[in-house]
């Protein structure tokens, strides 16, 4: 018998300095069984930054033809395909092929992940990659609660998340393009 997902609700306040983006949101997300607290956190960075009223949480980890999030149009076409982790190149250019914009939240390890699979995708015209600092999105996702409260403050480029432990610092690091 397959595991169920975990509900984790949310209350989002996002204060969007640089997009002027101003959102008091509570909506629940669920964690895979397989996803790691990280993932999660990476996903719901990834929603703050991105953030756009049509902006949806795919099947991600269940369903491959899916991403982490999308934004879709009225008519049902992806304007933005938001992935999360360390995907392949084949991965990443599949994905920017069914999209006006891809974006990818990377996060862990990436050293040698860089030169493998960022290097051949660098080409791509609609690709914007950025880079979590490990150690940050670690404390971040550390002891995560079922009930989350996160004030996320982005101003020139930084992200700040405040909880109910504080304040964390995100640094962001664009590999490859811009938020736009």
């Amino acid at each position: 018998m397959a595991l169920p997902s975990t509900p984790y609700k949310i209350d989002m306040n996002i204060t969007d300095m640089d997009r002027s983006v101003y959102e008091s949101l509570r909506f629940t997300v669920a964690k895979h069984p397989s996803e790691t607290e990280e993932r999660l956190a990476a996903r719901l960075i990834a929603y703050a930054l991105f953030y756009h009223e049509q902006l949806s949480f795919g099947r991600g980890l269940s369903d491959v033809d899916e991403p982490a999030l999308w934004e879709k149009s009225l008519d049902d076409r992806v304007l933005h395909w938001i992935e999360v982790g360390q995907p392949d190149s084949e991965r990443m250019t599949w994905c920017s092929r069914r999209t006006e914009r891809f974006s990818l939240i990377a996060y862990g390890n990436l050293r040698v992940w860089q030169t493998k699979c960022l290097d051949p995708v660098r080409s791509l015209k609609n690709i914007n990659v950025v880079a979590l600092d490990q150690e940050a999105l670690a404390n971040l996702a550390l002891d995560m609660p079922r009930a989350l409260s996160w004030s996320v403050m982005i101003s020139d480029g930084e992200m700040f998340i405040t909880d109910e432990r504080g304040q964390h610092e995100i640094p962001l690091e664009w590999l490859i393009g811009e938020r736009g």
